[in-house]
């Protein structure tokens, strides 16, 4: 039995009954969890809790949404202007989330879930089309195959599942391990197409201190629990690094591990990201200063904020310093006029003098009204 088949049938068997062996154990906030159905809140299984990176008016995609039940508590964070959707490959459990929807509906005034099925490495093809379009045209030789992938590259670009910059959080629950290591790169690359510029990312996920060796990643019920499809530590960043991310850090650490195999570490991680605003580098005088408390820091691009250096930035790299997951780290400069966008031509680590920057705005982090 292969990989992609073991996963669907154990997680097809834990809409029916529990599956202990696929918790870890998480603190969910309670309050969000006093209006879920109690079948959503048994049979969920995960790592972690994303949800607490939701913000109201979000457009927030689910990644592996399973059963609903991280869908339904971020629903509750998104409020009437927000929308959620989860996208799950699980027949069963599409079943089991969708069976609520009217319920939670009616307590939200309004529908803000929706889910679809689809495969999280390739979130721009819709599987229920797909489906419906093997039914009436099923394939049986070398020319119906061809048929079928032309049909598929249509799909994708005509009524793509998740359109390109749609979401603004991508959330995810312990489900990025289960896709194949040679989908991975895909999978990441995916996230940062359907995120807008400036969305974010906040993925729990199970994470290998050492390299998983190759018995362990050939073992079909470790690769369905969560363990030989790990990301190693390095690795799980270095991968959405790699995609174009920006801000990537590790926010949640647990500790102890869930689960040690063979002397190998595996632990519950979330990790945060953002996509930029866009590649073009426009200078019109904007300026940043680190307030510390590090002596200096740099970014992916390869800029150095020396700590209460006044430093020359280009507008967007202003925008996403003092708009972005770093707004509480820097001071921003705005000229008092700002000068002819021209393209960006100084050295990445320019000093912006103060003779150039007098009279002009000093934006503060935790806005003026906030201040005393």
């Amino acid at each position: 039995m292969d990989i992609n088949t073991t996963v669907l049938e154990r997680y097809s068997a834990g809409a029916k009954e529990r599956q202990a062996a696929l918790c870890c154990p998480v603190d969910y906030a309670s309050e969000l969890l006093a209006i879920l159905p109690q079948e959503i809140i048994e049979k969920d299984y995960g790592c972690g809790d994303p949800s607490r990176y939701v913000r109201a008016g979000d457009i927030v995609l689910d990644l592996g949404s399973g059963g609903g039940k991280i869908c339904y508590m971020a629903a509750q964070l998104v409020g009437p202007h927000g929308q959620v959707i989860g996208v799950d490959m699980n027949d069963d459990m599409l079943a089991l989330a969708r069976k609520y929807q009217p319920q939670m509906a009616q307590i939200f005034g309004g529908e803000r879930v929706r889910f679809v099925k689809g495969e999280i490495q390739d979130l721009a093809l819709d599987v229920a089309a797909l489906d419906r379009h093997l039914a009436e045209h099923p394939v049986c030789d070398a020319a119906g195959l061809a048929q079928l992938r032309n049909w598929k590259d249509r799909q994708r670009s005509a009524q793509p599942l998740i359109a390109n910059g749609s979401v603004d959080l991508v959330i995810s629950n312990c489900v990025l391990n289960l896709v194949r290591d040679d989908e991975k790169r895909q999978l990441v690359q995916e996230i940062f197409r359907v995120l807008k510029p400036g969305g974010r990312v906040a993925i729990s996920d199970i994470v290998s201190d050492e390299v998983v060796p190759a018995h362990l990643k050939a073992d079909p019920a470790l690769w369905s629990g969560c363990i030989s499809g790990a990301f190693g530590e390095q690795e799980f960043l270095q991968a959405f690094i790699d995609a174009g991310f920006t801000a990537v850090k590790l926010d949640k650490w647990d500790a102890q591990p869930w689960q040690v195999v063979e002397g190998i570490e595996f632990r519950s991680v979330t990790l945060l990201a953002s996509k930029g605003h866009g590649k073009e580098c426009i200078d019109r005088g904007h300026a940043v200063i680190y307030r510390g408390p590090f002596a200096e820091v740099r970014d992916e691009e390869g800029h150095v904020f020396p700590r209460g250096e006044r430093m020359a930035v280009c507008e967007r790299t202003f925008r996403f310093l003092t708009e972005g997951p770093h707004q509480d780290s820097f001071i921003g400069i705005t000229p008092a006029v700002l000068s002819e966008p021209r393209t960006w031509c100084a050295p990445p680590n320019t000093r912006r003098p103060a003779a150039v920057t007098k009279g002009a705005l000093h934006g503060s982090a935790c806005g003026e009204a906030k201040c005393c």
